[in-house]
Parts: C-alpha cells; sequence; structure tokens
C-alpha cells in the first residue's frame, strides 16, 4: 500500500513535490561531481606515474621540458580534484548534517519541523557548482597536460 505524505501548510502539491524533486536533483549533481573527479583522479594518478617511470630515460631537452610541464600541469589538475571529493564541513546553513551535529535532541526536532528544502536546494546547488567549476578547470589542465605529452613524444622522436 503506497501513501503520500500531505504538502506542509501553505505549500500547494505541485510546489510540494518540485522542491523534493529539485532537492534530489541538486544532492544527485554532487554526487555526480565526486564520482567524475574520483575517475580523473585517476586517471592523472596514472599518467603522473608513467612520467615518473619515463623521466629515468635519456630524453631530448625539449621532450624534457614538455613532460615537465605536462607534470606540472596534471599535478595542478589533481590538486584542483581533491578540492572537488574535499568534504564540505560548515555548519552555517542550517539545512546540513554539520548544523545537525551542532544540535541537541530537542533543536533538531524544532528545526525539521519547518520545511528546509529551499535552504537545502541554494545550499547544495552552491556546492554543486563549486564543484563542477573546479571539475571542469581540472579538466581543461589535464587536456592541456596531455597536449603537453604529445609534444614530448613529438620531440623524443626527433
Amino acid at each position: 500500500m503506497t501513501t503520500t505524505t500531505p504538502a506542509p501548510v501553505g505549500i500547494d502539491p505541485q510546489t510540494d513535490r518540485n522542491l523534493t524533486d529539485a532537492c534530489a536533483t541538486v544532492a544527485g549533481e554532487v554526487a555526480r561531481t565526486d564520482a567524475k573527479a574520483s575517475l580523473l583522479l585517476a586517471f592523472a594518478g596514472a599518467v603522473l606515474a608513467g612520467l615518473v617511470s619515463a623521466a629515468r630515460r635519456d630524453w631530448p631537452l625539449p621532450a624534457q621540458l614538455a613532460g615537465a610541464a605536462a607534470a606540472l600541469t596534471l599535478a595542478a589538475a589533481a590538486v584542483l580534484l581533491l578540492l572537488v571529493v574535499r568534504p564540505r564541513l560548515r555548519g552555517d546553513d542550517r539545512s546540513s548534517f554539520p548544523h545537525w551535529a551542532r544540535l541537541d535532541d530537542d533543536e533538531i526536532r524544532a528545526g525539521l519541523s519547518t520545511d528546509t528544502r529551499a535552504a537545502r536546494i541554494r545550499v547544495l546547488s552552491r556546492i554543486a557548482l563549486r564543484k563542477y567549476t573546479l571539475l571542469r578547470r581540472a579538466v581543461d589542465l589535464t587536456l592541456t597536460a596531455l597536449a603537453l605529452l604529445a609534444l614530448a613524444a613529438a620531440g623524443a622522436a626527433l
């Protein structure tokens, strides 16, 4: 048997559904950024490991310079990716677990007696936007590093 929870007082059912859907959508976006960043971190780590092992060979100077620039660029991308997955533990938004961790049982019940979905959507949207911005920059740096690696390979082939 399926039951439906009535919309909070003063909120029409469509707005209630929209708020619930938006919360789920934005939370999903935050999770997707973490998954993408994890994959890119693994890729960056593998490429950096390959660069370290290739650095032991005697390469022409242009290839060495391009390889070093690629390694530095890839390391910068890895730093941005680590910032994507770094937990945000500020509790000043009143709609997240870091805030709830500072409250006692009665304060939690009082805080949850009001509809905080709009605040949650706002906070999660800001988190998602920041994560996607960092992720985009990391991808741009990774692509730049790959171009530098192509230059290094071309320099090594000369």
